[in-house]
């Protein structure tokens, strides 16, 4: 595997094919609020993908796009993407993380993610493309919200290099 890449827009549709194999949020994906990474292998496949978007205030980050290729499972790189995500977040001042999964709290709960107030997350990440999205189409009401403070960071392994 080669090491991660900060997403441009050349990197726009694969990134997409990728996140919609991997039935994830495509909103906002080339927007300049969204910071994308992908990891792509010796051929220029993606076989993984992490990032962030920050509010407004850059006190509150919404963690987005962490997915491992089917083929790349099973070897703690999903940790690694969502460590470097966290990591970087935290790098730009963000001081909370939240996101959303219905299917992943066991995942989310290995760095340190608790189940959120949905209705907070939304309130506080309102302009970010995913929480429009999700009011926009209803899928809102239907979400699971996961959050933690980033003061100090749950990372105790090194995140793939940039």
């Amino acid at each position: 595997m080669r090491s991660l890449t900060k997403a441009g827009p050349a990197d726009l549709s694969d990134l997409h094919d990728f996140l919609d194999r991997a039935d994830l949020t495509l909103s906002g994906l080339d927007a300049p609020t969204v910071r994308l990474w992908l990891l792509r292998d010796a051929d220029g496949t993606v076989r993984g993908s992490t990032g962030y978007e920050l509010s407004a205030d850059g006190e509150h980050a919404l963690i987005r796009s962490v997915a491992v290729d089917h083929t790349a499972r099973g070897r703690g790189l999903g940790l690694d993407l969502a460590r470097f995500a966290l990591d970087r977040a935290a790098d730009t001042g963000a001081r909370h993380a939240w996101l959303f999964s219905r299917r992943s709290g066991p995942f989310w709960r290995r760095l340190g993610l608790e189940p959120a107030d949905r209705a907070r997350l939304a309130t506080v990440l309102a302009e970010t493309h995913q929480v429009t999205l999700f009011r926009t189409s209803g899928q809102l009401d239907h979400e699971v919200a996961w959050a933690r403070d980033l003061g100090s960071t749950a990372s105790s392994e090194p995140a793939p290099n940039p």
